[in-house]
This record gives structure tokens, sequence and C-alpha cells, in this order.
């Protein structure tokens, strides 16, 4: 069976985004899912609509693992199962299925089998690297900076503890626009913007360390 071939195409493609995507969290590039979390939070009003994606990320398994992790997980399986459905359609009727076809199935058979996979999965994983808080909830929360110096456009590396103690790390500019802040300093989250936040050095502002 050719790998490359245009009904395996999907798959192939799947399969490439999985290695790469592995490949970044194992040089400590993939901070979509370890370092960051799903800001789901919805307004108030719409508890309906709150509730039902509630549901469907439980059912999905979303969130009982980072989601970075989850989506490596989904490619692979994805990948797996098309190929290996193009394999048996070839092997019984002499012809692949049509792709969409194909892709239809794996997808339907795909999102069951990762929800499962990711249960065990959540319980072997240190527990404090995600947390169902928004990022916005992180503002006004010190962090430290663990890797690298903060300057007017070049983010560092920091850690951060939500309201339930469990861990973040985030990309942190000064707030200021003349401040550098260097690694192993802590500071004041003072605003957001989009994946990266800005923080105040708590020497500048004269607040107690963590302890």
């Amino acid at each position: 069976m050719d790998f490359l071939a245009d009904h395996n195409l999907p798959f192939a493609l799947a399969l490439g985004a999985m290695l790469l995507l592995a490949i970044l969290q194992l040089v400590g590039l993939g901070d979509f899912g370890t370092d960051t979390d799903l800001d789901l939070d919805l307004d108030p009003d719409v508890d309906g609509a709150t509730g039902l994606m509630g549901g469907i990320t439980t059912l999905l398994g979303i969130g009982r693992v980072p989601f970075f992790i989850w989506l490596i997980v989904f490619l692979f399986l994805f990948s797996a199962i098309g190929i290996s459905i193009q394999g048996l359609a070839e092997s019984l009727t002499g012809a692949p299925l049509y792709t969409w076809l194909a892709v239809v199935l794996s997808l339907g058979a795909t999102l069951p089998v990762t929800a499962t996979l990711v249960r065990p999965l959540a319980r072997i994983m240190p527990q404090d690297e995600t947390s169902a808080v928004g990022l916005d909830s992180l503002v006004g929360r010190r962090a430290e900076i663990t890797t690298g110096r903060a300057a007017a456009g070049y983010p560092a590396r920091a850690k951060v503890r939500d309201r339930h103690g469990h861990t973040h790390y985030v990309m942190v500019e000064p707030h200021e626009q003349s401040s550098e802040i260097h690694e192993g300093e802590q500071v004041l989250l003072v605003r957001r913007e989009g994946q990266t936040f800005f923080g105040m050095p708590l020497s500048e502002r004269k607040l107690a360390p963590i302890a």
C-alpha cells in the first residue's frame, strides 16, 4: 500500500503534523497544551451553552490531559485508523474507499478511541501542568521568570500558580517598556495580550517575594 497515495494523503498529513508537534514538545517549544489553557470562560447568561460545551469536551476527553497532548494522540490515531481502513478496503475490494468517506469513518472512530486512551494517560501525568481556569484569572498573580531575560518585545518563560495551586508556564514581558526582568526574578502579572502576559518586578513594587 502506498502511504503517500492520494487516498491516504489526509492521514499522511495528520501523521506529519503529529510528528512535528511531538518534536516541538520534546524540545520544549510546544507550550500550547501544557503551558496554556483552553480559555472556555463563557458569559454567565449562557449557562446552557456552557453546559453543552463542558459536556462535549468531557465526552471527548479534552481537559483530562493538556490539549497539546490530546491533539498528538488524536492525530496519531486518526492517521493509523484511516490508513488501516484504506488498507482493509483494498484487501477486500481491490480498491480504496473515496478519500472523504475514509476521513469520515476514521474521524468517527478516532474521537471515542482518543477519549478512551487519554483517561489512563491522565492518571500518570503530573497534575500540576494543567487546570480548568482561564488565562485571565492569572492576571494579578505573582510569577517567577524561569528561562531567559524579559524585555520589551522579547518575552521570557515564567511559572505562576493559579488559585488552585496548579502550576502554569507563561510568556512574560515587562509592563514598562524600559524595564528588563532577569531569570529568577519575581513579577506581578498586571495584564495579558493574547498569549503574552506583562509583569512588574516585585522589587519595583516593593512587594514581598513569593514564599
